[in-house]
């Protein structure tokens, strides 16, 4: 047998899961189709700009409340320093800005100022609603998916809180709408709190469970929004390092064609080249719809099952513009995330949300510009255009969400020094995101929680982690579904699964803002610190020339060195070089060729 587990995909549920198997010494083989690991959560580079290609604002990582990454470092034993934003976000709603401030009390307040016919029943509603978070959420800690909950974990919570535990259960099957109407009367505020679970879930109020709206209305408040120190880059490096580190392989660029079956059980991978790799276990972190129309072509699926997968309603298709722009043209009070609500009636195209990252770390860019990621829905049909039609479409797109900026940022438009739009049909080429859908299936009535895929699956060997499972949408919410798979393989081979303790370690560093050059790599003795620094300039190319006439894996090196994955990046330099002759001057025959020279 090839590997105890194979981890199908490598975004942050897939690459949750293998970090802790391999933690636990499992032999864990890691396979994506894209060049680099983090699925939505990592970085391109042009220009010497850092570009996060979707996640850019993280929670999490917080000291209290819902802190799934900073539990997973924990368990790690790794090493992160993250950046910790100073207001969650903006919403910039009918000429105003809606500071989301990290106290639930002063949002409340702020809140009161735009429905201040409303402001007691603000008040009443954040008050009911942390006190049931608190209840619920933050005295007695589960990190667990409901479906691997064995009970004993919430009883504790349970028997201090009945109430609150019933009251949140009573939630399960009701939508946000009918919580929000046991508060308030004006129809404006429904229309509010509409855009706050589009932001969330890509759903309405009346779409949206109440189950999930009560915790996440106030969640972040208490936990507070992250940027990973240095860039997303760092976020799914270190978990492939602990993979790496303890023995895990990655494969990437190669893409699983599908599931081997022997005696009516999943015992392996055929990828799209022939090759075959065989496990014990399998943990699928992908689509749904992947699961059901591809990988799973030799398997005994009944009709009916299928049916379900087939039925179930995707995210909107979104657009997003990746930019930079003069510096000057931001103003200074703008936040790194803000929300632009063109249309509060409904959620439509005018509804973008922008990332300014740079605002807190300013490693990312030179220091006369910002980095800009805009990402909003499109109604556009983009998977029935030729080639012509297609560039046309993105250039409307692209006119149309510099517009939208404009608006917001007068100037921009001629403070623009460079601007691309990825399509519905680039997220589904990189990440596998059916239609361009960035979080899978809609979280709404009919297809959460229990209705979505468990993380156990129908055959005893396979494993589902990722936003098409029972936690959903959402960087925290993937990370828990990872954690519940490999806590189910290792609660089946007998191992001790991964739990919260009171006195665990913290391996997360909150530093200061904003996060400077000379920040990086803090700590390290000088000659390690200036590897890194000199490996992080690499581009990470898609199509590397310095690699053209070698089977060495440059970039792959290069990104494991910044993220100080240095094992990782020994072990594939090892395995080439060790058997080339004149290894210096084959190297600076490489350096020769890099994209940066131009």
């Amino acid at each position: 047998m090839d590997y105890e587990v194979i981890v199908i995909g490598a975004g942050l549920s897939g690459l949750t899961a293998a970090s802790l198997l391999a933690k636990r010494g499992m032999r864990v083989l890691v396979i994506d189709k894209a060049y680099s690991p983090g699925g939505s959560c990592g970085i391109f580079k042009l220009d010497g700009v850092i570009f996060d290609q979707g996640a850019s604002m993280l929670y999490g990582f917080g000291e209290r409340g819902f802190n799934p990454h900073r539990f997973v470092f924990n368990c790690l034993e790794e090493p992160i320093d993250v950046i910790r934003h100073e207001f969650l976000y903006t919403v910039n709603y009918k000429g105003k800005r809606v500071k989301f401030w990290p106290n639930v009390e002063m949002f409340a307040l702020e809140l009161a100022e735009l429905f201040p016919e409303e402001k007691d029943n603000i008040r009443r509603f954040y008050r009911d609603s942390l006190k049931l978070y608190n209840h619920v959420m933050v005295e007695h800690p589960v990190f667990s998916t409901p479906d691997e909950n064995d009970g004993k974990e919430s009883l504790e919570g349970f028997k201090k809180h009945p109430l609150s535990y019933l009251k949140f259960l009573g939630y399960m099957n009701k939508n946000t709408d009918s919580l929000l109407r046991k508060y308030f009367t004006d129809p404006e505020i429904f229309k509010f709190f509409d855009k706050l679970t589009s932001t969330y879930c890509y759903t309405s109020v009346e779409e949206t469970p109440a189950i999930l709206s009560a915790i996440m209305f106030v969640d972040n408040h208490v936990g507070g929004s992250y940027y990973p120190a240095g860039s997303t880059l760092f976020l799914p490096g270190r978990l492939e390092k602990v993979i790496e580190e303890n023995g895990g392989k990655m494969l990437m660029e190669k893409e699983v064609e599908k599931l081997i079956f022997e005696g009516e059980k999943p015992v392996g991978v055929k990828l799209t080249t022939g090759e075959t790799y065989r496990c014990r276990d399998i943990v699928y972190s992908g689509t749904v719809w992947n699961l059901y129309e591809k990988l799973l072509v030799d398997a005994e699926v009944p009709e009916e099952r299928m049916k379900w997968a087939k039925s179930l309603v995707p995210t909107y298709p979104s657009v997003v513009l990746y930019a930079y722009v003069d510096r000057s043209v931001i103003p200074e009070l703008t936040m790194p995330v803000e929300m632009l609500v063109g249309n509060p009636d409904r959620i439509d195209e005018n509804e973008v949300t922008v990332y300014i990252p740079s605002i807190d770390d300013h490693t990312l860019c030179p220091p006369d510009v910002h980095v800009i990621e805009a990402i909003g829905p499109t109604l556009e049909n983009w998977a029935g255009a030729d080639e012509a039609g297609y560039g046309e479409m993105k250039e409307r797109e692209k006119a149309r969400l510099i517009a939208v900026l404009e608006n917001r940022f007068p100037g921009f438009t001629g403070a623009v020094r460079y601007a691309e739009v990825a399509t519905p049909r680039s997220i589904e080429r990189y990440t596998m995101k059916k239609g361009g859908a960035v979080a899978g299936p809609k979280q709404m009535l009919g297809q959460h929680m229990f209705h979505r895929l468990h993380t156990k699956s129908e055959w005893e060997s396979l494993y589902y982690c990722g936003e098409s499972t029972v936690m959903g949408t959402g960087t925290p919410t993937v990370t828990i579904s990872g954690l519940s798979a490999a806590n189910a393989i290792l609660k089946k081979r007998g191992f001790e699964p991964f739990r919260y303790r009171k006195d665990m370690k913290d391996y997360v560093t909150t530093v200061r803002r904003p996060f400077e050059p000379e920040d990086r790599y803090e700590g390290y003795p000088e000659e390690m610190r200036d590897v890194m620094i000199r490996a992080s300039r690499c581009f990470y190319c898609e199509h590397p020339e310095c690699m053209e006439q070698t089977r060495l894996d440059i970039r792959g090196i290069m990104r494991r060195v910044t993220v100080t994955n240095l094992k990782g990046a020994r072990t594939l330099a090892e395995g080439y070089l060790s058997g080339t002759s004149e290894v210096e001057e084959h190297l600076e025959d490489c350096e020769t060729r890099c994209v940066r020279n131009r």
